[in-house]
Parts: structure tokens; sequence; C-alpha cells
């Protein structure tokens, strides 16, 4: 059965039970605990969570899955096994509340036996030790020979998200796949789990576990949560020993053969690196193409290290060409039909690994000989850990993921000291920040939460109003709750309503006043600490506030509106950047404060000038086009729907705020924005640089700021069309026609400079002194250094054989240059020996080769005396 048979049928069998289909999610999840999806139930966390509710009782789905990184880390072991992959499909069925064990047994059986056709008497049934309900399910209502249901432990039949949460006991069902595979046992895949291979897990989600793991209650909604592997059952159904064989990899592994002209079969050696290629082609063509870019941290260094132990792989294999494109085309070719995405990204996905296997290539030689040294020197010493040092110096300079050099390390029987390459890590990330700051409210986290305890969360309504009568309910001085605050003082303030926006999603805070019967307060911001939990950092500038009073809360109604213009201008800069380069280009950070934003998004490479014209031109004319700009709240699901952006690891509940631009952009945003484009006025790019690898930043002005920024760049343009006689048009042109004319004199200058000096070196070298058949210059040339090095090349030119000193003085310093013929190098003359005593007597030292040098020092007035002591130091070297 072919594994698009396996994966349609299985999705069949629950559409027919009443399940809602979903389509599988991004690998990027929008989880901020987890680098990568890695399992099927990851889309569906808010549900088992409670955190938002789901619009469907059932679901079934074919979810992409990565295991490499983090907490499931699987990469060690691919190709060394016939099981273990880094990117793998998970089939699974879904109830939140509705169906529980009975029907998740039957049907699971149900399905293996009658819709796969596997032979019940080769099928074992696994329960948690103490699951009696689970065990007489599968034995009274199924029909599962007790001898073939057997109960094992927490390490293997209990499941969590490794944290408090829900979780539960869970069932297995295995496969005898026969002798080839080991002994039999009558302990079924607790005595043999490579003979019994795990086919699907039935996750029965009843109770609420603390950070230990261990369950403290039930569960109100008792869930399901089933996982089957498509690689493995595939495996299983298709009669092969590895997921390797199978119809998902068996073409991969053939264009590897292609690639390095190797055969698979041929030797264990070879079939690892076959297995790599294989499987890691596919993480890399399905991680680029759900927006993922090779960098140092997180999911990014996760596709870096694959990537480069990919190329790794087939170097070893005496592959020099580039591999990654070809193992590209072969997943878009395999896998694109169904996911169709994979097609889609092709190009932009042989791109980036085009960039990345260059820039690996340039220091892997290099690396390697490093490592390849230090492993020799460790185990000639009788040691047994590489250095973390060498460890750190292999991913600092040559781009060695840290897992890689483990790896290598561990192919050879060493270790490496990872404990201490974190702490080296550590210390050059603390080096990098040592410059920076806090920037928090300075407010003490728990007394501000107390608050909120105890008199509710603050309500916003600065949506709607930028004035509002409000209570204060709690004062902070120095984050110690306190009565009152009085004038001169600063501190913290918290209302039971607030018309100011907290500091949040690269929106800086609000400003304003408190104003009240007693006091006045200028609000210098305004940040967020958690939900509901609104404070506002205050400097009292007249009379007083106590807890209780009433006031008026008060933005500055100008720097909102200029904060709206770049948050609107933000949203649209964000469209055009992902219709321009690709749906890669997502936010990965912004700032949005009056009248200026910055944004960061994943791209690759630098945007060239006229594509910035291109997105700048197009940035202007959409805010001026006067589209309307909507915000409104919806449910999550229903958002998603329509195709609005969520920020990467935001916590979102059943409802958010969605604000839409016009007919193209619409983002999840709890953020202020003006009404329409056209309120935001002039926009002007004013940079994009790298800020990290794969990492891209473009700065803006906008509104006021903007035009201000235009004026003074209209007045620079004025003062050098008055300069030079033209009209502000024509500037341009006459500097480019000055630039040629400066370059034309430069090189008629250089050409007379050139004359001069070789006639100046053709007089010196007539008047050289002849010393036992050699000769020597001595002259003083107040001129450059780097003339008189020239000069005294050029003499060392024309003198045959013989020595040459030179001395300049210049602004107090003066220098000498020493040359040396290259006979008499030969003999053991050095121009940096000859040129101590000068050196010496001008206050300073020196450097250079033997047959040349320059030497220097504060003491220009001894010039002349250093010239003759070096003079002599030469006659004295000749004459012997």
């Amino acid at each position: 059965m072919d594994s698009n048979t396996i994966r349609d049928r299985f999705i069949a069998f629950f559409e027919e039970r009443d399940h809602a289909r979903v389509p599988s999610s991004s690998l990027v999840p929008n989880d901020r605990t987890l680098l990568l999806t890695n399992a099927g139930m990851v889309p569906f966390k808010p549900y088992f969570l409670g955190d938002q509710s789901p619009p469907f009782a059932r679901a079934v789905s074919a979810q992409k899955c990565m295991r490499a990184g983090g907490k499931h880390n699987d990469i060690d072991q691919v190709g060394r096994t016939a099981r273990h992959l880094t990117f793998f499909e998970m089939l699974g069925n879904f109830s939140f509340g509705d169906y529980y064990k009975s029907e998740a047994c039957a049907w699971g059986w149900e399905l293996v036996t009658e819709g796969y056709g596997l032979d019940p008497e080769r099928l074992w049934v696994t329960v948690f030790e103490t699951d009696d309900e689970a065990a007489a399910i599968w034995r009274d209502e199924v029909g599962v020979p007790a001898n073939r249901i057997i109960r094992m432990g927490k390490k293997d039949n209990f499941w969590s998200m490794g944290v408090a949460g829900p979780c539960g006991p869970c069932s297995e069902i295995s496969y005898d796949m026969g002798e080839r595979f080991g002994p039999a046992s009558d302990q079924g895949p607790a005595g043999n789990e490579d003979r019994y291979m795990e086919i699907w897990n039935l996750v029965f989600m009843q109770n609420d576990c603390n950070a230990a793991i261990e369950p403290i209650a039930e569960l109100p909604t008792k869930n399901i949560d089933t996982g089957f592997g498509l690689e493995r059952v595939a495996m299983v159904l298709q009669g092969v020993d590895s997921v390797f064989e199978t119809d998902l990899l068996r073409a991969m592994v053939a264009r590897g053969e292609a690639i390095t002209g190797r055969r698979y079969g041929a030797d264990t050696r070879t079939d690892v690196g076959l297995r790599i290629l294989a499987d890691h082609g596919r993480s890399i063509s399905f991680m680029i193409a759900d927006g993922i870019l090779p960098s140092n941290e997180e999911r990014g260094y996760v596709l870096r290290l694959i990537m480069r132990r990919a190329i790794r792989q087939a170097r070893l294999m005496g592959q020099t060409e580039p591999v990654l494109g070809a193992l590209i085309q072969g997943a878009a070719e395999l896998m694109g039909s169904v996911y169709p995405e994979l097609r889609a990204r092709r190009e932009f996905a042989l791109e980036v690994a085009a960039r990345e296997e260059e820039r690996f290539d340039s220091t892997l030689k290099q690396g390697m000989g490093l490592l390849e040294d230090e492993i020799a020197k460790v185990r000639s010493s009788g040691g047994t850990r590489v250095p973390a040092d060498i460890a750190f110096k292999l991913h600092d300079t040559f781009g060695f993921p840290i897992d890689m050099t483990v790896e290598i390390a561990t192919e050879s029987a060493l270790e490496v000291d990872r404990d201490a390459f974190a702490a080296l890590m550590q210390q050059q990330r603390e080096r990098a920040r040592a410059a920076r700051k806090s920037d928090g409210a300075g407010v003490a986290l728990d007394a501000a939460l107390a608050v909120v305890d105890r008199d509710g969360p603050v309500e916003f309504v600065g949506y709607e109003h930028l004035v509002a009568e409000a209570r204060v309910v709690s004062l902070l001085d120095q984050g110690a709750p306190a009565p009152v605050l009085a004038e001169g003082q600063e501190g913290e303030v918290l209302l039971d309503r607030t018309v100011f926006y907290a500091e949040g999603g690269g929106q800086v805070g609000d400003r304003g006043t408190l104003v009240g019967r007693s006091g006045r307060a200028t609000v210098t911001d305004t940040q967020r600490l958690g939900a509901g939990l609104i404070v506002h950092k205050v400097k009292m500038v007249a009379g007083e506030l106590q807890v209780g009073d009433r006031l008026e809360a008060s933005v500055d109604a100008d720097r909102r509106s200029a904060t709206e213009r770049a948050h609107t201008a933000t949203h649209v800069l964000h469209w055009i950047l992902r219709d321009r380069l690709g749906e890669h280009a997502r936010q990965a950070g912004s700032l949005v404060e009056p009248g200026r934003l910055r944004f960061d998004f994943n791209h690759f490479e630098a945007l060239s000038p006229d594509l910035m014209q291109d997105i700048s031109g197009e940035l202007q004319e959409r805010a001026l086009a006067n589209d309307g700009v909507r915000a409104f709240e919806t449910s999550y699901d229903f958002a998603r729907s329509i195709g609005a952006m969520a920020i990467f690891g935001e916590k979102y509940g059943d409802f958010v705020r969605v604000v839409e631009v016009g007919e193209y952009s619409k983002e999840l945003c709890g953020g202020t924005h003006v009404a329409h484009t056209s309120n935001i006025g002039v926009t002007v790019i004013t940079g994009e640089g790298s800020v990290g690898a794969n990492l891209r930043r473009v700065e803006a002005l906008v509104g006021r700021e903007g035009l201000r920024f235009l004026e003074r760049r209209v007045a620079v343009l004025d003062r050098a069309a008055e300069a030079l006689r033209s009209s502000p048009d024509e500037v341009a042109e006459r500097v480019e026609r000055l630039l040629a004319t400066h370059k034309e004199m430069e090189r008629r200058v250089s050409e007379i400079a050139r004359r001069s000096a070789e006639s100046d070196a053709a007089s010196l070298a007539e008047t050289a002194l002849d010393i036992n058949g050699t000769r020597l210059v001595v002259a003083r040339r107040d001129v450059g250094v780097d003339s008189l090095r020239a000069l005294a090349q050029s003499l060392k030119g024309r003198i045959g054989s013989g020595v040459v000193v030179l001395g300049t003085a210049d602004r107090g310093k003066a220098n000498l240059v020493g040359a040396v013929t290259k006979d008499l190098v030969d003999k053991g003359l050095s121009a940096r020996d000859l040129l101590g005593p000068g050196s010496q007597l001008l206050g300073g030292g020196g450097g250079g080769k033997p047959d040349l040098a320059i030497s220097g020092g504060p003491q220009a007035d001894r010039l002349d005396e250093a010239i003759e002591a070096v003079a002599h130091g030469v006659k004295e070297a000749l004459g012997s």
C-alpha cells in the first residue's frame, strides 16, 4: 500500500466518523515553549489547555513534524537506525471532551485490521500499569487476547507535555515485524521493542499533573490525542526493513546515490551517509518552505545544523560539488503533490541552500583541519575530551554547530565539554549585552499583581477615548505599596480604567498627564506587566496623589497620533515585503514610536537599491491611497480562516483583535492605528541592513518626522546647488563631472610624483658610498612614510647590492626606513636590526622584515642624529 493511500484512508476513516479534517499547520508552532512542531497535537494544544474553545468536537489531521533540537531530538540517531527521522508525518485523531477510551480503542483496532489489513494475531497492545479501564476495553470490548495486553510503566505509557498541565495514561498498538527483527518474546514490546514496533499511540488525557508530572486531579473534560506515524506504518504495509526503503524516502536515498556515486547497501558507512542525506533533504525543504532560515539561534540553528550535517556527509563520501540543491529538488518532486508549498517555494529554497552551502564550504576544510588536529592531540595524550575553547572557536570562527562538533568527536570516541562550551557562549552574550541597561518600568511585579487580584483587571478604553475619568487603586514607590505620592516623587500608578496604551506589539507606551483635585502627575511611560495589569510610570509635578483619588487621565494626543501613523505604516510595509520577497519575510521584531518605525524581518540577502526604491515608492503610494483601516474583535479561528497573520510567540485566547488595512493586510494586533492610510502622510525609508544571520532591518520616518527629514535633505541639496552654481536638478551631474576631473587630476599628480621619485632615486643612487663592494645610500626626505618606503624600494632595485637608510620628520614625529638587498639578507644582515640604534634615539620602536623595515618615535629633533647612528652601524656591518 503506497503512502498516499495510507494517508487518505486514515483521513477518510475518521471523516466518516464525524471528525473535522484539519490541514497540517506550519513547522513553526505558535508556542513559545517549542522550537518546532514535534507532534500532531501541537496545533490543538490551546484546546487541550483550555486557552481556546475548539470549533469542533472531533478532528483528524496529517501533521508535518520535526524532532531535531529542543526536548525531542532524534538527529543523532538518524541514519544509524532503521526508524529514526528528523522530519516525519504524524496522522492523528482527536476528541475534545467528546468520545473517550472505548471509541478510540475500537476504532484504532478496526482501522489497522480491516482498513489496512494487518493480521490481528501479530498485533500487541500496551497499557499504563494502573489503567485497568483500558486493559478491560481492549480485552472485553475489542477482543484482544489477554496475553497480548502488556502493562508498562510511566516511562513508556504515560504522556505529558513535560510541564504542569494536562496529562494521562496512553496505550500503544505494536506490530510483530517477524524473526528478522530478533527473537520472539511472550512480553511483546516489553521484551523486544525492535521486533514489536509501535505504530499507534493513543493518549487518554484525563489528569491534571503538577510540575513533577504527578497526577493531582481529574480533568473536567477528558480528551483523546493519538499519533499514527506514517513512515512506520508504510514500513509495515510495504514489507520493508527500514523507513528509508518505503516510498516516502527511497527516492530520496536514490537521489543521494546519484549525487555521491555510492550504492545503498554496499556498506554500513555508506548506508548511514545516504540515509542522512535522504532524511535531511526532506527536513531542509520543509523547514525553508515554512519560512525558517539558517541562523545561529533557535529553529534557524536547527536548520543550519541539518544543512551542514548533510554537506559534511556528502564530503565524506567524496562529493565536492554542491548537494543541497539536488536534495531539495528531490523532495519537491517526491512530496510536492501532497504539500504544494514545496514546489511553490522551491526556487527560494534552492537559493537559500546554495548560499548556505557556499558559506559553509569556505570554512569546512579549515575547521575540520583544526578539529582533526585537536582530536589527534587529545588521543595521543590519552585524553577523552575535546576542550571547550576548541569547540567554541569552531562555532564562532568556522560556523560549526556545537552538535556537529560533538558528533565528530563521538566518532573518535571522545567527548566535548558542553557545560564549559555553554559557559563560553554565555560569556560572549554577556559581553555583547554589557553596554545595554534594563528598560523595565521599575515595578515590583508581585505588588502590582496583588492589586489586580484584589481589585480586578484594569479596563482599557484607549481605543475609543484619549481622556477619561479614573480612580487610583494603588500607588507604588520604588516597587512597594505607598498611600501617597508627593510633588517631586517618581513612582507607579494603577488605575481602575485607563486610556493609556501600554507598550506591546512593538508599539511604545503612551505618555500624558494624570490630574486630580490635589495633585498633577506626568505619565512618562505605560507598561503592561501581565493580563489586565497596566502600570503608569509617573513623576509628580504638583501636589499629591492618594489611593482612592478620582482624576482625569489624558493621553498626549499628538504623540499618540504620530505613533498610530507609524504603526499603520508598519503593517503596510510588512505586507509589501512579504508580497515582494515571499512568505518567509515574516516579522521578527519591530519598534513603533512617534514618527518612526523599525521593522525586522527574515530574509537571506541585502535588498538592492532598485528594490528598495520600489518598496519605498509602493509604501508611499499605499499611504496616500486613503484605504480604510478597520479593527474588530472575532474568534481566533475565524481570524486565522480569513488569513489574519499571527505574530510568532504571542499567546492568543478565544477572541482576538484583527486590524485590516484596505483589502490586503490582515494582522492580529492590539495596537492603535489611523482611520485611513492617507492619515499616515509622508513615509521615508531611511535605511536597510543586516542585524543578524538571515535577519534584515528597515527603518523609516513617518508623518511630520518624514516631512522634516525631507526638508533637511532639500536644504542640503539647495546649499550644494548654490556652491556648485547650478540648479538642484543638476547637482548630481555636476558632482559626477567634478569627481571625474578630480580623479584625472589625482592621476596626473600621481604620475608627476612617480617621475619625481624616479628622478630622485636615480640621483640618490649616484651618491651611494662604496663599502667593500657594496653600496650605501643615506638621505633625509621630509615626505610621507608611504612615499619614503616606495623610494627605499626603488633605490634597492637600482644599487645592485647594498643598504638604503632614509629618514623623514613631520608634525613632531620622525620615521626611519631601512632596506637591504637580498644577497646581504642571505648573509645575515637585517634591516630591522640595523634601524635599532636610530629607533632608540627617536624614543620609539619599529618592525618589519629583514629586507624592509620601518621605525619611528616622537623625538623628531634627533632625526639627523638617528640617521647618522644607523649609517654608522651599517658601515661597521659592511666593513666586517
